[in-house]
């Protein structure tokens, strides 16, 4: 199997790696209480599921 034949820079990984960031979950208001939740779960407030 091949192996790299220089080591690679630590700005090369560096650069590659820029997109892995985390993004916000998404939340929207429960339809009962108006609390946030995650989208496609049960309310943590009211336990209100529509599904």
């Amino acid at each position: 199997m091949p192996l790299p034949k220089r080591r690679h820079s630590k700005q090369r990984g560096r650069k590659r790696r820029t997109h892995y960031v985390a993004t916000a979950p998404a939340l929207v208001e429960c339809l009962h209480c108006g609390e946030k939740k995650l989208f496609h779960h049960i309310c943590p407030a009211c336990g209100y599921y529509r599904g």
